[in-house]
């Protein structure tokens, strides 16, 4: 399911546009399959996109939306079905690359065993050798077939070297699709799935060695008026703006990524609440500074700001928990009037 997607079901609104989709398939005489569900929650959440283009296109043509009509989708427009045909098709490149090796080692194998066959009886011919034309043939016979499995050697080693090279152009494109799936799209950073699988292992690791660990979660201000007012087009202007601002400033082991709409996240291993406190008021005033323009017309788009919540990972603490307490401190600093970094230990010293 594509990130930002993905990102409003795990939101509040999530059941709402859950119920939404259900109730658009009803209506249109849909099952409910998984497929079928995650192409219709992409379609009411982003009508205007080109899924959604696509299924209204359908829905008004009256063409029924069979499974095959739902297959067809999912590998066109879903990211995950895509994935999946990335994996399979390079899957299916190496094992034939597997095969071919492996007959033309089985060929080597032949050949070599000719080869020994041939030294067997040439060795036995020498033994009972009685003039010089029957050591001539014998000679030119062992001449042959080393001639024959030098070729073969020279054969072997030229196909093991494409294979290799074959084998090393997938694994690139592999590890390429790996990096796309935990990429997100619109932004260049990285996307909600590999920010779970990131925080995870984070959260073990400072728990095992004792170094410290912080979350911050980033959101930008009345970002939806400022979508209802320029467009959506304007809007992901702004979020590729915030992103790279936020991205620069966190060099490894910091680790950014888009939690979901609007709202970043940073990681911080190692690091005290200080240094992470002035690195987030570094991003909130470097992304305040600028003016920015609306790239189709010019027009001043006005300051763009963002508020912040950190927290400082605790003993035995969960990754959920972290969470849970980052969020609180973005929203005490929406509370207290945005464009500020507010943090969860000085909230609960405050109590």
């Amino acid at each position: 399911m594509p990130e930002g997607v993905d990102s409003r079901l795990r939101e509040r609104g999530g059941y709402a546009l859950a119920r939404k989709a259900v109730d658009a398939m009803e209506r249109a005489g849909v099952w409910p399959t998984a497929v079928n569900f995650e192409l219709w929650v992409n379609y009411v959440a982003d009508p205007q996109g080109p899924l959604g283009r696509e299924i209204e296109r359908l829905l008004t043509s009256g063409e029924a939306f069979t499974e095959s009509v739902a297959e067809k989708l999912a590998a066109e427009f879903l990211p995950k079905s895509r994935l999946n045909d990335h994996i399979r098709d390079a899957g299916d490149q190496l094992g034939r690359e597997l095969a071919a090796v492996s007959l033309a080692i089985a060929d080597a194998q032949k050949t070599s065993f000719v080869y020994g066959e041939t030294l067997a009886v040439a060795s036995r011919s020498l033994n009972a050798v009685q003039d010089v034309d029957r050591l001539k043939a014998t000679v030119d016979t062992l001449s042959t077939a080393t001639q024959r499995v030098q070729d073969e050697n020279r054969a072997l080693e030229a196909r093991l070297a494409e294979s290799s090279a074959e084998v090393n152009r997938l694994r690139e494109h592999l590890e390429q699709v790996r990096r796309d799936a935990t990429t997100d799209g619109l932004t260049n950073i990285a996307n909600r799935k590999a920010f779970d699988a990131r925080l995870q292992q984070a959260c073990a690791d400072a728990q095992e060695s004792g170094r410290t660990l912080a979350l911050a979660v980033l959101d930008i201000d009345h970002f939806k008026a400022f979508n209802d007012t320029w467009g959506h087009q304007t809007g992901d202007q702004v979020l590729r703006y915030v992103a790279s601002v936020i991205g620069r400033n966190s060099p490894a082991p910091r680790f950014c990524a888009r939690y979901g709409g609007e709202e970043f996240a940073v990681i911080f291993q190692g690091e005290t609440a200080a240094d992470v406190y002035a690195a987030l008021q570094t991003m909130r005033t470097e992304i305040s500074s600028r003016i920015l323009k609306r790239r189709a017309t010019g027009e001043d788009l006005g300051q763009i700001t963002v508020s912040a919540g950190m927290a400082m990972l605790r003993p035995d603490e969960t990754p959920h928990s972290l969470v849970e307490r980052a969020d609180g401190a973005l929203y005490a600093s929406k509370r207290t009037g945005r464009n500020r970094v507010t943090s969860a230990e000085a909230i609960a010293n405050a109590a």
